[in-house]
């Protein structure tokens, strides 16, 4: 079913849309709320795996679907006269359009705090790209200095002993309080003794509710400490016609693998030989889910549609009251009209699980073969850029998680926080968070994952069958692996 152009995607710029467009072409539209839905193409479902990384949270997690993305299009700073006699530190990143512009304000004001470094900017089109040409520049060093990456990309660079070890720069540095960083993403840049990344903002999926619909159906969101709880409420809603689903989970397998975690589910055994993505812990949450979709009919999910257009569906349902709610971004709230949503963190399973859903980090690296001058720049910028104040700063331009703790007691993030309390929802989620696992096969574990998610979320092929088939397939590519 096709649905007009949404009132929150008007808010694109038409550049950035067309760029949407383009990766997003051939790919369909849909909503799935029964087993008769369309089943998706596998040329959607690589063109939506490409582009995910484009935003954050949601997919999780890269820049959220409610910046878009910015242009790939290389702006680098110009190098004036006040770089003269400064050693220069290259910086690439990728984001949407208001997170290209707060980084790019955070660099300026770096430049203008000190007299010994200055830093030049290159933006590139996502996250993926950045890698790509990261490990490009690297192999013919003419990388840049520091660069902000996805948690695996910073793994596998540094496995490879391309990246800077930032421990022998913190352990020098009296005012490094390694207490004030969230542990569930600090953690995600370290490796034994090794600092190899630190974490330059934090994002993990929450609840947003519509809060009239809420009303109505007497519901108290406070109370709503688990998902079969929140399951209740939403045949609730629809059963009293209150709206037409009580929930919509975000398109992909993200929620998916959210509310499995907090069911007490792993992806691996602890040994990491074993792939355990059918287990009964998976299996429960998936094939209830999918019933709620597909047989019940309490819950839908929009699939496909040029960019991020099933993002922006959802959002709409949410604000709209055609749905009771849903889980988006913590960058959604850039978006979100606070008086007609509310937000609250992601529940429980049951009352014998605990709330565990990821959190990623998107992070800040040093290129090793830089010189000894422009890693110790690099460190003083990301220093700079992880500051309580900065991080304030950022989450309350892009709603994405600070990853400092004391950032709260900035007085803007105060002022803020007091009248729009929603914006703490992500920071308290990520206090306990889990971290999303490292796939070692290098994504095979979670695009089977994901090929599942739709099996069962718009084809309504039962979670136990979709499950054993993506772990047969994650099983085989992790016996390489490990084979190695």
């Amino acid at each position: 079913m096709k649905k007009t152009t949404s009132n929150i995607m008007r808010k694109f710029a038409a550049g950035t849309l067309s760029s949407l467009m383009l990766m997003g072409a051939m790919s369909g539209c849909g909503i799935s709320t029964s087993s008769t839905a369309e089943t998706q193409s596998v040329e959607s479902e690589q063109t939506n795996a490409s582009t995910e990384t484009v935003t954050a949270a949601a997919t999780e997690e890269g820049t959220t679907a409610s910046e878009g993305n910015a242009s790939a299009t290389d702006t680098t700073a110009a190098k004036d006269v006040s770089a003269e006699g400064k050693t220069e530190i290259e910086f690439w990143f990728a984001g949407g359009k208001t997170a290209v512009g707060v980084i790019q304000g955070i660099v300026d004001d770096f430049n203008a705090s000190q007299d010994k470094y200055f830093v030049t900017t290159v933006t590139q089109g996502d996250y993926d790209e950045t890698y790509q040409k990261l490990q490009a520049g690297i192999a013919g060093n003419v990388a840049p200095d520091v660069a902000l990456i996805e948690v695996e990309a910073a793994r596998n660079l540094s496995d490879k002993d391309l990246l800077a070890d930032l421990n022998q720069y913190t352990s020098n540095d009296s005012s490094f309080d390694r207490s004030d960083y969230l542990d569930v993403y600090f953690e995600q840049g370290v490796d034994g003794e090794k600092i190899y990344a630190f974490p330059a903002y934090g994002s993990t999926q929450i609840m947003y509710y519509n809060r009239e619909v809420f009303e109505k159906a007497g519901v108290n969101p406070e109370e709503i400490k688990t998902w079969v709880e929140l399951e209740e409420v939403s045949r609730n809603i629809k059963e009293q016609g209150i709206a037409t689903y009580g929930w919509e989970p975000m398109w992909g397998e993200d929620n998916l693998i959210d509310i499995a975690f907090s069911n007490g589910a792993q992806l691996l055994s602890d040994d990491g030989k074993t792939v355990l993505i059918n287990s009964p812990e998976w299996i429960e949450v998936w094939d209830s889910i999918g019933k709620d979709i597909n047989e019940d009919e309490i819950m839908a999910v929009h699939s496909g549609g040029q960019g991020w257009e099933y993002w922006y569906d959802t959002m709409d349902d949410a604000v709209d009251g055609t749905a009771g709610g849903y889980i988006g971004s913590s960058g959604d709230q850039a978006d979100l009209d606070f008086s007609v949503v509310g937000a609250m963190e992601q529940p429980a399973w049951d009352d014998d699980s605990t709330s565990a859903p990821t959190a990623r980090a998107k992070q800040l690296v040093v290129v090793s073969n830089s010189t000894d001058d422009e890693k110790t720049g690099a460190y003083e910028f990301i220093k700079f850029f992880t500051s309580p104040d900065n991080q304030a700063r950022w989450a309350l331009e892009t709603g994405y998680v600070p990853v400092r703790l004391s950032s709260q007691d900035s007085e803007a993030f105060k002022a803020y926080s007091a009248d729009h309390p929603e914006i703490l929802v992500p920071l308290t989620q990520s206090s306990h968070a889990s971290v999303r696992p490292i796939d070692p096969t290098g994504g095979e574990i979670y695009d089977a994952l994901k090929i599942a998610a739709d099996k069962v979320e718009l084809e309504g092929i039962s979670a136990e069958e979709a499950l054993n088939e993506a772990a047969e397939t994650a099983q085989e590519a992790l016996d390489k692996v490990n084979a190695e």
